[in-house]
């Protein structure tokens, strides 16, 4: 539409520039008879132009300018702005979308306990046994294995050569069911029921913390 109101002013200026008795110097616009003549001839050939852009030669340049405000104001030459589409999801939140939060806790008190005795974050109502554990003496995260207990030959030296590496511990480990065997670089415990870590004072253990997540709407 925008070419079809180019071409529409540019054919209704040449046919001014062309009309007899024009002003040749000067630059005088031309008088409003001639300029609504002109656009009168031209107006025909546009297919489906109101009628209201017919004037006669009578018409002043006033009138030739409501012609052109007309055309430009025609709902035909109106531009339609163009909606973006996109297949993508909106990254808007919907207002009941659950929000996740993370918070790190500690147990209290500490449990240790064999196999059977479920791991988590543990509380005086909730007594789970401690998976997070690490030795401040050697800095060392506590491994534990299931089902499993330390032969009476242990001691210091081989945990600190052998610690965390599986396939050399398996040396000194013996199957028994329900057992949980626990060691650092510089302790170890062979445990068969829930125990408060607090009653044995030898061991430098403590909760590492737990990540807790929670969920809000």
């Amino acid at each position: 539409m925008a070419d079809d109101l180019d071409q529409l002013l540019d054919e209704v200026e040449r046919r001014l520039c062309c009309l007899p008795g024009s002003e040749a110097a000067g630059g005088h616009r031309h008088s409003g008879g001639e300029a609504a003549a002109a656009a009168a001839a031209v107006a025909p050939k546009e297919e489906g132009r109101s009628p209201e852009l017919f004037l006669s030669a009578d018409s002043s340049e006033e009138d030739l300018d409501d012609i052109i405000d007309e055309i430009c104001n025609d709902s035909r030459f109106t531009k339609t702005p163009l909606k973006l589409k996109s297949n993508s999801a909106s990254l808007t939140p919907e207002r009941n979308s659950a929000v996740i939060q993370a918070h790190r806790k500690r147990c209290s008190p500490v449990y240790l306990g064999g196999s059977f005795s479920p791991h988590g974050i543990g509380t005086n109502i909730s007594k789970r046994t401690c998976d997070q554990l690490r030795c401040t003496a050697c800095d060392f995260r506590v491994s534990l294995f299931n089902d499993y207990v330390w032969d009476q030959s242990c001691d210091y030296l081989f945990f600190r050569n052998n610690m965390p590496e599986l396939s050399k511990l398996r040396a000194k480990m013996i199957k028994k069911k329900g057992a949980r065997a626990y060691a650092c670089q510089c302790s170890w415990r062979s445990i068969d029921e829930l125990t408060d870590l607090q009653t044995d004072q030898q061991l430098r253990w403590v909760c590492g913390m737990h990540t807790a997540v929670l969920l809000c709407s």
